[in-house]
This record gives structure tokens, C-alpha cells and sequence, in this order.
């Protein structure tokens, strides 16, 4: 296996507090830009009205935005290219005149472009009612998830280290989340697919250093606790690297090529991945550290 970090001694612990100090920072940020502008919603949670439509020739977003800039219609939140160039994507507020509106905008779109023919492909409404039951069966979902993770750590290793998986996690959704919030990406279920995505990459890369973690504690028995917890994290961190840099590079690929619809699903595991590797160095690790510390479990090595 190829050793990327061979012999490496860093010093994960010691540093943690400045870690934690940079994650607190941009975790806030992200919640005050969530307070003050708001996530930008998708259709599937807010409600509203996509169309899709087929030009015979290339269009650009730009030239179907000014064809609909002026009209009554509501606000176009999104026009987006769905991997060929006359494929467009409408995204509108959600309207009680579904056809009212689509006539208003073919008659628009048929005088902005009299020598390129299109049709209707598609019309999605969803409602504000579903958009919001949807919005909660999400956060239902997520909550269900932690605490279900909780359950399997607390049975696999022991409570201590439950609390430091669902830190680790609970820290990479934000993170993550505060991105989406500084880029105003686009937050749909496939986003939301790779949050869930995430938490299990996240806690398969933390179970790892917990497992190296649990073997130096019976091995190293003289050695302090946070010098354990360094030398396991520093043991694991050759194959964390590798396996993290091998999904980023992947999804990288799709962030680039994916086009527009996979944006926001591909954006949210690239960050994922990077806080993922990143959380289970510096806070998951630490946080067993500290209740370690302060509930005196040190003595219970076995």
C-alpha cells in the first residue's frame, strides 16, 4: 500500500483548539448568512414551478433571461443549461395560474425567437404545502440518522466516543452548510442526499481512528492519553488521505462534467469529503480527549 504520511508524528492533539476555533468561526458565519439572507431553496422545499424547454438551435441563459426579463411573472430564480445548449431549465415561484403563466411565457419566448422553434418538454408544480413537508421529513431524516449513529457507537466502542462521532458529524453539516450559504448554491433533495452521503463517509473515516485508537489503548498502556490519540491518528493517516484524495478527485470529475443539476449534489460532497477527513483528525479524536479528561475514563483501559 502506498505510505503517503510513512513514520509521520504530528502533533493532531495539540492543535486542536485552533482547530476548533476555525471550524466555530465558519460554522457561525454560516448560520448568521442563514438568518440574515436565507438558504436558497429549492423547488422540492419551497414550492414553485419548473419548466423545461427544448430550442431547435443553441440558446444561452443569458439571451432566455432578457427574453423574460419584464414580465409579471414572478421571479425567475434559476435558468440553467441541462447538458446541451438548447435544453433550458425555467425555475419561477410557484404561481396559482400554472397555465395562464406558461402561456405568457411561450408568447414571450416566441417573440424573442422567431427563427428558432421550441416546445414545452416539462412542467413541474409543487406546491408550498409539499415543498415544506418535505423540508421537515428532511430534518427528520437527518435527526433520525445521528441518532441511530449514536446508538451503534455507543454499542461498538462506548459512550465517549459516541459523543465524538456525532460531533465530528454534526460539524461537517454545517461546515458543509456554511458553504452552500457563502456560494448561495441550490438546496434540493439530491443535496440532501449527499448530506446523508457525507455523514456515513465522515463517520466510516472517524470509525477508522477510533478502531486504531481502541488497539493503542490496550497496547500502549503507559503512554499518556493524548499522545495515544496522536500516534493512532498519525498511524490511520495514510490511508485516510488516500481513500479522501480518491472520492474528491471522483467527484471533482463530476463537479466539472456533471452539469448544472449535479452542481449542488457534487459541491456538497466535495466539501463533505474534505471536512469529513478533516473532522475525524481534529474534532472527533479531540472531543473523546476531552470527555476522557473530564469523566475520568483514562483508568478504564483495558
Amino acid at each position: 500500500m502506498i505510505q503517503f504520511f510513512k513514520d509521520s508524528n504530528y502533533n493532531f492533539v495539540g492543535y486542536r483548539w485552533r482547530a476548533i476555533t476555525i471550524s466555530a468561526i465558519i460554522v457561525l458565519a454560516g448560520l448568521v448568512m442563514s438568518i440574515v439572507r436565507g438558504p436558497n431553496w429549492s423547488i422540492d422545499f419551497r414550492g414553485g414551478l419548473d419548466m423545461q424547454v427544448r430550442f431547435e438551435q443553441d440558446v444561452t441563459d443569458g439571451q432566455v433571461r432578457s427574453a423574460l426579463s419584464g414580465l409579471d411573472v414572478g421571479e425567475v430564480k434559476t435558468i440553467s443549461s441541462l447538458g446541451e445548449r438548447n435544453d433550458m431549465l425555467i425555475r419561477m415561484k410557484e404561481t396559482d395560474n400554472v397555465g395562464a403563466l406558461q402561456d405568457t411565457i411561450g408568447h414571450r419566448l416566441t417573440s424573442a425567437f422567431p427563427g428558432n422553434p421550441w416546445e414545452f418538454r416539462g412542467v413541474e408544480v409543487v406546491g408550498p404545502k409539499v415543498g415544506k413537508e418535505l423540508r421537515n421529513q428532511a430534518m427528520i431524516s437527518a435527526a433520525v440518522a445521528l441518532v441511530l449513529l449514536l446508538i451503534y457507537i455507543s454499542w461498538r466502542f462506548e459512550f465517549a466516543y459516541a459523543v465524538g462521532a456525532i460531533a465530528a458529524l454534526l460539524h461537517d453539516v454545517l461546515v458543509t452548510w456554511a458553504f452552500f450559504m457563502f456560494f448561495g448554491y441550490e438546496i434540493s433533495l439530491s443535496v440532501l442526499a449527499a448530506f446523508l452521503t457525507l455523514i456515513g463517509f465522515s463517520l466510516n473515516d472517524t470509525v477508522v481512528v477510533f478502531d486504531r485508537i481502541r488497539e493503542n489503548l490496550k497496547k500502549l498502556r503507559q503512554m499518556k492519553l493524548a499522545d495515544i490519540m496522536n500516534q493512532s491518528v498519525n498511524e490511520t493517516l495514510s490511508r485516510t488521505v488516500i481513500t479522501s484524495l480518491t472520492v474528491f478527485l471522483t467527484i471533482l470529475v463530476l463537479f466539472i462534467f456533471g452539469g448544472p443539476v449535479l452542481k449542488g449534489f457534487s459541491f456538497a460532497m466535495l466539501v463533505g469529503v474534505i471536512t469529513g477527513t478533516y473532522s475525524s483528525v481534529y474534532i472527533a479524536a479531540p472531543v473523546v480527549l476531552e470527555w476522557a479528561e473530564r469523566k475520568a475514563i483514562q483508568g478504564k483501559k483495558k
